[in-house]
């Protein structure tokens, strides 16, 4: 069996653990080394001016980000991966790549909602039109599709409220009428959710966020399949707006782990999402793994499992309540981001910023983002913090 043979049959754990790396042209050492630098020389005048050589300047890739390019790659099952220095940097690379002055985008309205600024304040700017539409939409998306339409913008689970697209369906229809399929892949990875295979033409993952699951570092990908990779890569290169080397290094460690961090973020996390639906101070779970939820039966169809972050909304109670509950919290912190080793968690409003649709809700809404301490400790600081909630409601 040849070696290209023998990897095209390995599993995702295996993949995670070799690929992008390559110890024999490295003195034997694992990992790839951190490489920093502008300028790479060329033995000959003749071998400058024709750009003869692996790399050809910092800005082209190194070893460094060649490694996690093409691990990334291999893991999506894409036809090429470039990085960026953070995932809305990665969001707004995909989109420059796609449309042009004129053109009209469709992008759901339970978007991150950094992809709706920057598509109501720089997109609009260079005179590319959007249209945010309803989450569920389905098959329907076909009737919003202009002549001009360039883009589908599609994130499953949503940002927030996490509804579950049906990506294939809603692809399908873009595919027909030549619309670029792009699709946000951070809450699932390609672990728990195949982007390319699924119909994305173009893949987004925030790399701050599971790969590297430290909570130290920015960053982003985008993958792209064979029909979209040159284009891609060309606007790239344009840009040339490249991550840090030391961010590449520590999202190449985090990778390795990753699989074992996935499988416990879900663990963890439904054991959480459960307990919490039992609590009577919560009036639902939003969580794609939990029956009733908003697409769930797609989820089944369609994913390989869960990850570690779901919201919920609470049964009516007064700010000064929420605040007393949040504030006294000892294991769960307040900030933004998510998929680190420590739990967080965030008050939200999903309408603020929503405008082809309104979530339904009469109590106040959470997200959960579980990390990796003892459920056990964790539903003890929920507990107290319920306490602290039910006292100042009095």
């Amino acid at each position: 069996m040849t070696e290209e043979n023998a990897r095209s049959s390995w599993r995702d754990g295996t993949r995670l653990v070799h690929a992008g790396r390559d110890p024999s042209t490295q003195h034997g050492f694992v990992n790839t080394p951190i490489y920093r630098g502008s300028t790479v020389l060329f033995p000959t005048m003749d071998d400058l001016l024709n750009r003869r050589g692996r790399y050809v300047y910092g800005t082209r890739g190194t070893p460094t980000t060649e490694a996690l390019e093409s691990a990334w790659t291999e893991l999506s099952g894409a036809a090429g991966t470039v990085l960026a220095p953070s995932g809305l940097g990665a969001i707004s690379l995909a989109l420059l790549s796609l449309v042009r002055s004129g053109d009209h985008v469709l992008v759901t309205d339970n978007v991150y909602w950094p992809t709706r600024a920057f598509c109501d304040e720089m997109l609009s700017g260079l005179g590319v039109e959007t249209t945010y539409f309803d989450p569920m939409i389905g098959e329907g998306i076909a009737a919003l599709i202009r002549p001009n339409t360039r883009v589908l913008f599609l994130e499953t689970p949503g940002s927030l409220t996490l509804e579950v697209q049906d990506v294939p369906t809603m692809a399908a229809a873009a595919r027909e009428k030549g619309v670029g399929v792009v699709l946000d892949n951070t809450w699932a990875t390609p672990l728990l959710y195949p982007p390319h295979a699924r119909g994305a033409d173009l893949a987004i993952e925030a790399g701050t966020k599971y790969l590297s699951g430290g909570s130290d570092l920015l960053l982003g990908m985008v993958s792209a399949n064979a029909e979209h990779w040159p284009r891609l890569r060309k606007t790239f290169d344009l840009f040339a707006n490249c991550a840090g080397p030391e961010d590449v290094f520590l999202a190449l460690r985090g990778m390795r782990s990753m699989k074992l961090r996935l499988g416990e973020a879900e663990r963890q996390g439904l054991a959480m999402a459960h307990w919490l639906a039992a609590r009577p101070e919560v009036r639902r779970v939003l969580h794609p793994a939990m029956p009733g939820h908003t697409g769930h039966e797609i989820w089944k169809r369609d994913f390989r499992g869960a990850s570690g972050l779901f919201s919920l909304e609470l049964e009516p109670v007064s700010t000064p309540a929420l605040a007393a509950m949040l504030d006294g919290l000892r294991l769960f912190g307040m900030g933004f981001s998510w998929a680190g080793f420590e739990s967080l968690v965030i008050p939200f409003d999903p309408n603020k910023t929503r405008t082809a649709t309104r979530f339904a809700h009469e109590g106040p809404l959470l997200r959960f983002s579980i990390g990796l301490e003892d459920v056990a400790d964790l539903q003890e600081d929920l507990d107290a913090g319920f306490a602290r909630l039910r006292a100042a409601a009095g």
